[in-house]
């Protein structure tokens, strides 16, 4: 019984690898380890352009249906992190965002992409802006593969409610982390 358990668990990891090493991916060819000048916020005290960078995505899993992608700061100092951009009901042929595409204004998005409130109070991008001292705070950009045609939300979503569906809908979700500090 011990032979087959093991053998099954082996198995079990091996088929978890194969999925892996094909996985989904996303990269920028905007950002790497640190954030740049670009992606810094426009205000409380920062003063950089607050463009939302470049991002793709590929391998994407079978049933995916729509995308959603999310900034967050795990680090600041709230006691619940911060929302610096989530951008959902990405159809499911695209797979990259222009630079300044987290811009509402810009028209850079999706045609039926929503972009819902950030923790700056208001829908769209928001870059980096660290309190003054703090060491490098990460900013983790996911993108997500949803299993559903739409989450049924509109940019007035908080980014809690907006998480939950997210990771409720999820088949696979594919993540870069770049730094910044000030």
């Amino acid at each position: 019984m011990k032979k087959f358990v093991f053998a099954v668990v082996f198995a079990w990891l091996l088929a978890g690898k194969v999925v892996f090493a094909e996985g989904f991916t996303l990269s920028s060819d905007d950002i790497g380890g640190q954030l740049s000048e670009a992606q810094v916020f426009s205000g409380f005290g920062c003063s950089g352009k607050n463009i939302s960078p470049q991002l793709k995505w590929e391998n994407a899993p079978e049933g995916t249906k729509t995308f959603a992608v999310t900034v967050y700061d795990p680090d600041a100092p709230t006691g619940s992190g911060w929302w610096h951009w989530l951008i959902f009901n990405i159809p499911q042929n695209v797979t990259s965002l222009k630079a300044g595409a987290g811009n509402i204004k810009s028209g850079l998005a999706p045609k039926g992409a929503v972009q819902s409130v950030t923790s700056f109070g208001v829908a769209g991008f928001g870059g980096a802006c660290p309190p003054q001292g703090d060491s490098a705070h990460r900013y983790l950009f996911t993108v997500y593969a949803l299993k559903i045609d739409k989450l049924d939300l509109d940019s007035s979503a908080m980014p809690a409610l907006v998480g939950f569906m997210l990771n409720r809908n999820a088949l696979a979700k594919a993540s870069l982390i770049a730094y910044y500090g000030r």
